[in-house]
């Protein structure tokens, strides 16, 4: 199922939620859209459709970083004593080299970990594990972890943490139904997937 299926159903689910708690426009129009973005969530795995889409082209951040290298350069013959001078022009050369070997199957990893910084910095528990979810998904593959009953039941504590942040009912419902729904148009024994999914991971690896 492409990405506009699982989003538009996804959508459907919050809905759903929305009419079940008979909520106000205004809270509608907040739960299907995080419904349909909860039925992408699933494919922010490495090689999944969603990453391209969230990260920035590892050639921009590559060019930044060089750039931060450099000016660090500059700034060290100005600035500081002998040693501050050369500990800067040795930092200098150390980002310009780290950089120059970043490629786009790092962007995913870069961002969560600038996710996780967020949510450290405004106390956030629900940005932290989502920054720790992207995290795992930039190391997993497609349809794997992500598309597993772990990956639903580790989502399901970033969504509680959400409602509790945001004091909106039916958003845990809303993003745990979007989720699922993903998994559930990926499996197999649907005529429009070609391949399935691991939901029983890591207990067993059989698609399904």
């Amino acid at each position: 199922m492409n990405g506009t299926a699982h989003a538009a159903i996804g959508a459907a689910s919050g809905f759903i939620v929305a009419n079940t708690f008979h909520t106000t426009p205004t809270t509608t129009l907040i739960l299907v859209g995080l419904g349909g973005v909860s039925g992408l969530i699933p494919d922010l795995d490495i090689d999944g459709t969603l990453r391209g889409k969230i990260t920035l082209s590892h050639k921009v951040t590559r060019s930044v970083a060089q750039l931060i290298g450099v000016l660090m350069i500059i700034y060290s013959f100005y600035e500081g004593n002998a040693t501050e001078r050369w500990q800067g022009i040795g930092l200098g050369l150390a980002i310009m080299l780290i950089s120059s070997f970043i490629k786009q199957k790092h962007m995913l990893t870069i961002t969560g970990l600038g996710v996780a910084a967020g949510g450290f910095s405004l106390e956030e528990t629900w940005l932290i594990l989502f920054g720790i979810y992207i995290l795992i998904a930039s190391f997993t593959s497609h349809r794997s972890y992500t598309h597993s009953i772990l990956g639903v039941i580790f989502f399901g504590f970033i969504a509680a943490k959400l409602e509790i942040a945001l004091g909106v009912d039916g958003v845990f419902y809303t993003l745990l139904a979007g989720y699922i729904t993903h998994l559930v148009g990926d499996l197999k024994i649907l005529p429009f997937s070609k391949r399935g999914i691991k939901l029983f991971l890591p207990f067993s690896s059989k698609e399904i």
